[in-house]
């Protein structure tokens, strides 16, 4: 049996699975401090890296507890696959691997983009990105080949962008970052994401812990719009006194308030 003790830990706004995209190059704009842990010469262990424009970051997959040799893959109408064809979180081993850039080094705090790590996720080790020995761009890609990804752009209209941004202010949850990486691919995906179709044809909502985005997919021009933001209570469920599991029944009170119709 071997045993292993993280590096470091990530910091970063992501705290939940369905916030952190399939893949980092997904959401180039993503940023996360990588925090090493004093007492341990890691400040010589950085020496030299500074110069390299991406790492790889080798962590544990802290939030998954089993595994299933078939898995389905995030791709709508995909079939299932060995669980060691696809690049599934659900391993044997929680450990996880994913190339972010490096955007500066500040002690034993590091910087980096374009990542699809949680916060509090334990770094185990860190390595530079080499192009010559880890880039094989004429790499067959197996059953993928046969998968069509369809990349969708993605807008808010006005209301819902103000919405979204107190929401991020008063409740520390990013529904920007979420209806990225939820709805620029596979935006009607119902079966692995908590997506409802409304009676308009194209138009959707997806539900984001207990708040709920409408939107509308745009196919013929390959764009989602994200027309509305509400909350997932209804009016008896945020009368004062009502049972509140999630603990966030004032900020949806005080959302409704701020945002009724006058």
């Amino acid at each position: 049996m071997a045993t292993f003790e993280p590096i470091g830990r990530v910091t970063c706004p992501q705290r939940y699975r369905y916030e952190a995209p399939r893949q980092g190059v997904l959401r180039p704009d993503n940023h996360a401090v990588i925090e090493l842990l004093p007492g341990n010469d890691y400040e010589q262990a950085l020496t030299g890296l500074e110069g390299f424009e991406r790492i790889w970051v080798i962590f544990e997959l802290h939030l998954n507890e089993s595994w299933h040799p078939l898995v389905q893959p995030p791709h709508e109408g995909a079939s299932r696959r060995g669980l060691f064809a696809t690049r599934s979180p659900h391993r044997p081993n929680r450990i996880g691997l994913t190339c972010v850039r490096l955007l500066g080094i500040d002690g034993l705090n590091l910087s980096v983009a374009g990542h699809d790590l949680l916060d509090a996720t334990p770094v185990l080790d860190i390595k530079p990105y080499l192009p010559y020995a880890d880039a094989f761009d004429d790499a067959a890609i197996g059953w993928l080949e046969d998968v069509p990804v369809r990349h969708y752009s993605l807008s808010f209209d006005d209301d819902a962008a103000t919405r979204a941004r107190w929401i991020f202010e008063h409740g520390a949850l990013d529904c920007d970052n979420f209806a990225r990486v939820q709805l620029m691919q596979d935006p009607t995906d119902a079966e692995r994401k908590r997506i409802s179709a409304k009676p308009t044809p194209g138009d959707f909502v997806i539900a984001y812990r207990t708040w709920r985005l409408d939107y509308v997919v745009m196919d013929e021009a390959r764009s989602v719009r994200v027309t509305g933001i509400r909350s997932g209570y209804s009016t008896e469920d945020l009368v004062a006194g009502s049972a509140d599991r999630h603990d966030d029944k004032e900020l949806h009170r005080a959302f409704v308030q701020q945002f009724s119709a006058p």
